[in-house]
């Protein structure tokens, strides 16, 4: 979405919205292979694009109309590297079936990649600096699009992604393997049918304790060596994308091993917790909210713990406020495995997720004793008002891949997890990094899509609806930008106001 929607014209506009996206087959014309197979071509594969290669054989074994037929990266690999026995080039076209010798299919170069008319579908799983540039590049050389988290490096980066979708008709999806999880669009209707009341605030985390350091647990070889690994391809110094140069020079950045295996340590590459851990839980989140851009954005943490050369934090923390009138709050250490729990608040209700994973449970409602006066806070739950329980099991990896090639066959872009929900939940999250990188409060510039500094007007708008008043608003559900309240004061609230040249305002009120 290239501005943020009103909540209640995105409540009204989703069903339209995918009906509108939905390109019919006469429109556009294509042959995937002789035998009709979607071929697929994937870009970076280290640990994770394993599992998107474990998909395809999975499906190709199952008959399901895809063959993975290119592979592209930097690094010649490592055939014992890794559970599956092999990560990089060489060992990966292995895995895949393709003769190394094929040096259309398998290369370093991703444009080489690019250019074979027998790649249908690229599966992007690079270091992030470089995810924008190859999206780009594929979809404009007419291929669809996977795209692992988060979405991009930079928030000019995502929108840019966003634009040439939408402007060639491509199908693309973010790799958030939670959005194939159902329990996100039960608490979203949940949520719309207005049963939560007015919902102000939502809560999620992402806890890890690992002693090696966040993300040191990528091991270093020494084959692992500038003669194996195209250093300056990785970098990609010598590309550009929304303006920016993709990454530092080798004067800049000489060969380190550490950060080319361990690179979400290291800013140039990745945004650490923020980009690599938030982008998961806040992308499903503002989903079940219904929320997209922030209004507001502050990013908090440091390192505290994890000294061993990194540049990104082991604590943090972002809040994002919203136009709506509600809040999103996302923390996590590496130094800690407890959860903070996810839920979202409302005046009538709160929402909690059961569990964790891929596949969650389910939520339970609990409600809310709106009469109380003042008290010490609850501790803990008590019995649920209502369960929602989805027990979807499931490798989701697998059926966020399903939808998205399902989707690429009827040619319709609003997959489970759509470019346009990614580029929200990341820009959120690398405001955030913004925010604590530079000691500065970002606000959202809907017109020109990018963060800009924060001044007074946000606490002074809400300040100014607080005296404005207004009449009790019994309407649950979103109340969006109406002055109504969910104030229901005491009588003697009448008392209240100001003594104008001496007078009682209780007297003049009658």
């Amino acid at each position: 979405m290239s501005e943020h929607p009103d909540r209640r014209d995105f409540l009204k506009s989703t069903t339209a919205t995918a009906s509108a996206l939905a390109l019919s087959a006469a429109s556009y014309q294509k042959v995937y292979g002789s035998n009709g197979k979607l071929r697929i071509g994937f870009l970076g594969v280290g640990g994770r694009c394993q599992q998107h290669i474990d998909v395809i054989l999975e499906m190709q074994k199952q008959g399901k109309g895809v063959t993975p037929v290119a592979v592209c990266d930097v690094w010649d690999g490592d055939p014992e590297l890794g559970s599956r026995k092999g990560r990089g080039l060489y060992p990966s076209a292995k895995r895949c079936g393709i003769d190394i010798n094929d040096t259309k299919h398998v290369s370093k170069d991703y444009r080489v990649i690019l250019d074979q008319s027998d790649v249908d579908v690229i599966c992007i799983a690079t270091p992030d600096h470089w995810h924008a540039r190859m999206a780009i590049d594929a979809m404009e050389s007419g291929k669809d699009v996977y795209l692992e988290k988060p979405m991009t490096r930079t928030i000019a980066e995502a929108h840019a992604v966003v634009d040439v979708a939408k402007k060639h008709n491509r199908v693309v999806t973010i790799g958030v393997q939670s959005m194939a999880d159902p329990v996100w669009r039960e608490a979203y209707e949940y949520i719309r049918a207005g049963k939560l009341g007015h919902v102000m605030q939502g809560q999620t985390s992402y806890y890890r304790n690992y002693i090696g350091g966040q993300w040191r647990y990528y091991p270093l070889k020494k084959e692992m060596s500038p003669k194996t690994i195209d250093w300056d391809m990785f970098l990609g110094y010598k590309f550009e994308c929304a303006g920016e140069r993709l990454g530092p020079t080798p004067q800049e950045q000489p060969f380190d091993r550490a950060v080319w295996a361990q690179w979400r340590c290291y800013w140039p590459f990745g945004g650490g917790m923020f980009t690599d851990l938030f982008v998961h839980q806040t992308t499903h989140l503002i989903a079940a909210m219904g929320v997209r851009y922030p209004a507001r954005v502050v990013g908090a943490g440091g390192i505290y713990l994890e000294y061993d050369g990194r540049d990104v934090p082991d604590v943090a923390t972002v809040v994002a406020d919203y136009d709506e009138g509600c809040q999103l709050i996302v923390s996590a250490t590496m130094c800690n495995d407890t959860q903070l729990g996810e839920m979202i608040r409302g005046r009538l209700g709160t929402l909690k997720f059961m569990g964790g994973g891929d596949y969650i449970k389910g939520f339970e409602v609990y409600g809310q004793d709106i009469a109380g006066g003042p008290a010490k806070p609850k501790d803990g739950f008590a019995k649920p008002l209502h369960i929602v329980e989805t027990n979807k099991t499931g490798n989701a990896t697998y059926d966020l891949w399903a939808d998205f090639l399902n989707c690429v066959r009827e040619r319709k872009r609003e997959t489970l997890s759509p470019p346009e929900l990614g580029a929200a939940a990341f820009t959120t999250v690398n405001m955030g990094v913004q925010s604590y990188r530079y000691g500065k409060v970002l606000m959202w510039d809907k017109e020109q899509r990018r963060p800009r500094e924060a001044d007074g007007r946000w606490a002074a708008q809400w300040e100014q609806r607080s005296k404005k008043r207004g009449k009790p608003n019994q309407i649950i559900g979103w109340q969006g930008g109406d002055s109504g309240s969910v104030v229901i004061p005491p009588d003697y609230q009448k008392l209240e106001g100001p003594w104008i040249n001496g007078k009682d305002p209780a007297e003049s009120a009658g």
